[in-house]
């Protein structure tokens, strides 16, 4: 199977924007995670995956830069964006990372796609996010192209639309799905926030950097994270106020996002 990830990614954020090109270690965030991505042993083909807009010519120059390969597509709809890219990609399967989960760790990456395919005969959809435990911001999903090309036809929804995959999780009677639960047991979901959609979030993963990158090409682990928010709580600290947001909760919780 060609497993292909794809990284969303665009300058036009509506909370921050422009965090993918914010300074991580020396070099845009995007590139910093683009780094961890792959970093993960997984055989597969990473793609960025962003818009058509003039403004999002940094992204494409941040990818070459990194090494790996930019689609460019629709500006909201990144069902569709996240289909073609596929297509353009010959993917077999498709995995889906979103660009604001810069300190995801490659041995998650590599769990949720390992679970698919140990699980590819009788699993249409695996993710880590339905419920979900790890700390925020290790957001994986793998489904096959046939799979997606379902949700791409018939989605109709906004949020199905502009997320991807909710018309697949949305779903459980038409599509096998499968979670992967974080093996410590603990549920770190709603209370350690790693990804970035805020300046506070943005404090905290700068200040994460800071204390663990070595610039040497090695990269921290989430255990390495949890390590020293237990010494450094300050760092803990600096997000903390956001917590457990995420548009997914507001989703299931009946909210419109």
């Amino acid at each position: 199977m060609r497993t292909v990830v794809v990284v969303q990614a665009r300058t036009g954020s509506t909370r921050l924007p422009g965090k993918v090109l914010l300074p991580l270690a020396g070099r845009p965030l995007l590139q910093r995670m683009l780094e961890r991505v792959l970093a993960a042993h997984t055989p597969s083909t990473v793609v960025v995956a962003t818009t058509r807009e003039a403004a999002d010519d940094a992204v494409e120059t941040i990818a070459a830069s990194a090494g790996v390969r930019c689609f460019r597509g629709h500006s909201t709809d990144l069902l569709d964006r996240h289909y073609r890219a596929g297509i353009a990609c010959q993917a077999d399967v498709v995995v889906k990372i979103p660009s604001d989960c810069p300190l995801i760790d490659p041995a998650v990456i590599d769990r949720v796609i390992g679970e698919y395919g140990a699980r590819s005969r009788d699993t249409d959809f695996v993710t880590n996010l339905h419920p979900p435990t790890y700390p925020d911001g290790n957001d994986v999903e793998v489904m096959p192209l046939g799979v997606l090309e379902t949700a791409w036809e018939e989605a109709t929804a906004v949020h199905q639309r502009e997320h991807t995959t909710p018309f697949i999780w949305e779903h459980p009677e038409r599509f096998r799905i499968r979670n992967v639960e974080w093996p410590s047991g603990l549920d770190y979901s709603a209370t350690h926030r790693w990804t970035i959609d805020y300046p506070e979030d943005y404090a905290f993963i700068a200040a994460v950097y800071e204390a663990l990158w070595t610039g040497t090409g090695a990269t921290f682990s989430l255990e390495d994270v949890l390590s020293l928010l237990e010494v450094r709580p300050d760092i803990a600290a600096l997000n903390a106020c956001h917590a457990g947001k995420t548009w997914y909760r507001a989703r299931l919780a009946g909210c419109p996002r």
